[in-house]
Formats: C-alpha cells, structure tokens, sequence
C-alpha cells in the first residue's frame, strides 16, 4: 500500500481568495497559450503585488516562452521572477520549495553555475530536514568542481538517511575521484541496488565496474552488463558515454575500412622523420613528454608529449609551442583534416617505459577511431589488448582502434616503447557532425 503523494500546498489565505483567476490563467498556460498565460499573470501581478501564486504563474509563463523562443534573455527573466517569488510575505513551503528549485535548474541549464549554488544553498538553509535538497546542493558543488565541499554534504546527507541511495552513488564517486578505490566500492553498488532515482546513470556504473577491475573483482562484468541492459553502454566492452547512435562498432580496424588510406600510408612512409623528431624532443632537458595524469597506471613511467589536444589546432591554429619542437611532423599532418579536425581526439608521442602496466579503460566517445604508430618497439614485451583481442606494435606500422571499446596495455620489455597516436574521427560521422559535435 503506498500512501498518496501529497499535493503541494501553493495558496496562501489571500491567493484562495483570487483562486477562480489563479486557475483561469493557469488554464491557458496548460493548453500551451503561452502569451495569452503570461498576460494574464501579468495583470494579475500588477492587480495583486501580494500573491506569490500570481508572481509564481508568471515566471513559469516566462519559462515557457523562453523555450518557445530559445531565448536566453526571456528565461533570465523567469529566474528573476521565480526568485521574487521567495521574498513575498506568507509563501507557502511548497512554493518557496518549487521556486527555488525551479530557479536553480534554469540558472544550471544557462550555466550560472554559481548563482545556482546561491540558491541550493538557500534552500538548504530554508529547509534543513530536507535531504533532497542537500543532495542536489551536492551536485551544485560537483558541476564547479569543488569536490570537498560536495562530499561534505554528502557525507551529512548520509549522516541524516544512511540508505539514501543518491547520496551514496555521488559519495563512492567522490571517493572514486580520490583513488580511494575499495573504499568506494561499496557506496556505488548499494546506491545502485537502491534504485533510487537520479542512481540510473552510466557514470556510476562506469565507475564501479572500473573500482572493481581494479580490485582484480570479475564482478565488473556483471555491472558492466547490468549498464549495457539499461541502455548506458552500447555493450559490456564499448562503454563510452558520449555517443553517436548507429555507427559500425568493432575493437579493430584496417586501413581500408576507415578509408584514411591515405593518412595511413603517409605516416607509415614518414615513420623515421616523426620518430626522429620525437627522440630529438625526448632527448631535450625541456621536458615536453609529461607523464599521463588520468589516473589510468597501475604502474610504471608512461609519459606524453601532446601536439594536439582541442582546440589548438582547431581552425588551422597549431599549438605552435608544440609543432616548433616537431615542425616536419606537424606539416605532414595538416593535409588530414580528419585527425586535425577531430574535436574529440588528440594528436601525441607516447613513451612507455619497462614495468608499466595501463588498467583496463574506455576512452570517453565513440566518433573517433584510434591510431597508433609504433616508431621504437621493444623486440618483445609490449602488447595492448582491446576488448578480447591482443595484439603488439610494429615500427613503421600503424594499427588502428576503436578506444571507446575496453583496452589495457602490458609493457614488460628491456627497453622504451615510443608510439605517435593520431585520432581520427570515425569514417561514418557526416561532414554537419564533424562540424557540430561539441568537444569533450
């Protein structure tokens, strides 16, 4: 037996008084008669100063106009109004509660970050008991990066209700991001097993599986799996979570079927210039090549030296620090607008040394396809396996994969392994989404 959710009471003893005129304009704003709503609001705004029920009908008028017209400048002036609303004597809870929330989502959706974080933590000021504001004050912290302050609330949150389940999925993730992995662990499965909502979300999945791979747990696969089905992952190996629907999946690819021949056949006929360029900067006391920072060694010495990284090369602009240091590389690379173009990719020499071993990973997208170019191979010792499949470079050759599918690198030779990685986008994107696509 669930009991009945309770309709929020939004009518102070003025505002039942006006209730007929209240409901009329309502009326109109519910059958999508967005102008005629807000004219009505208006006038009775300007009749009744006093009713919050009147003001709170206008800024959800001017929030539907706003996304009528697209404009940003109309759903500037619902937030203005919605926070009006607020300061009215004798608010119901509720209104202030929908207000205030309200305020806050649209001032995220605009990307005033931080004036949301003013009114979430308004009403947690308001309303202290009431952890779902706490929680999306939490989120509040996470979206500007402020981390501590988030796992503050979210350790209070949990403090409050011990089996809130938002709160323990963003809380493992908080710990996640601290490399605290087997602490994590639990609070990501058990706000998953909630149900909770907000707890369906690719990222937490992502990220427990990933804690667990790195506990050596083969139970990864079973959350893996469990995203797959609810539609996050496009399967258990391809986990990227910014996609493109429908384009061809598969770990490996040869040449001809990305039809960047001729991309291919010039860096495999150049591979002594580009790696001769890239030992002449390795060899600099400058150091260029800085070791990866994503967290993604379990360990060993695995170093970068990054020519394009979005959007420096974006518009022809090259990271002119960068190609100074590999001038013939960086020209060799201008007549590919697939790999200088790609938003969503990056263009580097990557060094790794004996005794490194990369965790198992998903790159973040499916739009782009990887390359590696081996310039300095070890005889024996390195391989990379992406989903089921090893397999080990060769100088002068390029292979060529699909990181958003699972992969995992060995390097257990004598001696360096140094690769040139260009991304390209996949073959299938049309020219309007190589354009568009936003960066990651």
């Amino acid at each position: 037996f669930l009991a009945k959710k309770k309709k929020p009471k939004l009518l102070n003893k003025f505002d039942k008084t006006i209730k007929a005129e209240l409901d009329a304009a309502e009326k109109l704003r519910k059958k999508g008669k967005v102008e005629e709503a807000l004219r009505a609001f208006e006038a009775l705004v300007n009749q009744y100063p006093q009713s919050p029920r009147a003001r709170y009908g206008k800024a959800q008028s001017e929030d539907d106009l706003a996304e009528k017209m697209r404009s940003n400048e109309m759903l500037q002036k619902a937030i203005n109004t919605y926070d009006e609303v607020v300061g009215l004597p004798n608010v119901p809870s509720d209104l202030i509660k929908l207000s205030l929330k309200r305020e806050a989502d649209r001032q995220q959706f605009l990307g005033r970050m931080r004036g949301s974080l003013v009114t979430l933590q308004k009403l947690v000021q308001l309303f202290p008991g009431d952890t779902s504001f706490k929680n999306d004050l939490g989120v509040g912290y996470l979206l500007i990066g402020d981390n501590s302050n988030a796992k503050k609330v979210y350790e209070e949150v949990l403090s409050l209700a011990p089996n809130d389940g938002f709160a323990k999925v963003h809380y493992g993730f908080i710990l996640k991001a601290e490399n605290k992995i087997a602490e994590s662990i639990p609070y990501l499965k058990e706000g998953l097993e909630s149900g909770d909502p907000g707890t369906n979300d690719g990222r937490f999945y992502f990220h427990l599986g990933d804690a667990l791979q790195r506990m050596g747990d083969k139970e990864a696969y079973k959350w893996y799996e469990l995203g797959y089905q609810r539609g996050h992952f496009a399967s258990v190996w391809q986990r990227s979570l910014y996609n493109v629907k429908g384009l061809k999946a598969q770990p490996w690819w040869t040449a001809r079927e990305t039809g960047y021949t001729e991309l291919v056949k010039s860096l495999e006929k150049n591979w002594k210039l580009i790696r001769d360029e890239g030992l002449a900067v390795m060899d600099k006391k400058r150091s260029l090549f800085l070791p990866e920072d994503e967290n993604l060694r379990e360990k060993g010495d695995w170093s970068q030296f990054t020519l394009l990284l979005y959007p420096l090369f974006s518009l022809g602009r090259k990271n002119e620090n960068a190609c100074k240091s590999v001038p013939k590389t960086c020209a060799l690379l201008e007549r590919f607008p697939e790999a200088t173009g790609c938003r969503r990719g990056q263009i580097k020499y990557s060094i790794m040394h004996p005794g490194t071993h990369v965790w198992p990973h998903t790159g973040p997208t499916n739009c782009r396809l990887r390359m590696h170019l081996g310039l300095v191979i070890p005889k024996e010792g390195c391989r990379i396996r992406c989903a089921q499949e090893n397999r080990t470079w060769e100088e002068g050759k390029v292979l060529i994969f699909d990181d958003s599918f699972e992969h995992e690198v060995w390097q257990d030779a004598e001696n360096y392994r140094l690769i040139f990685i260009v991304d390209v986008w996949h073959p299938e994107l049309t020219a309007q989404q190589r354009r568009t696509l936003p960066a990651i």
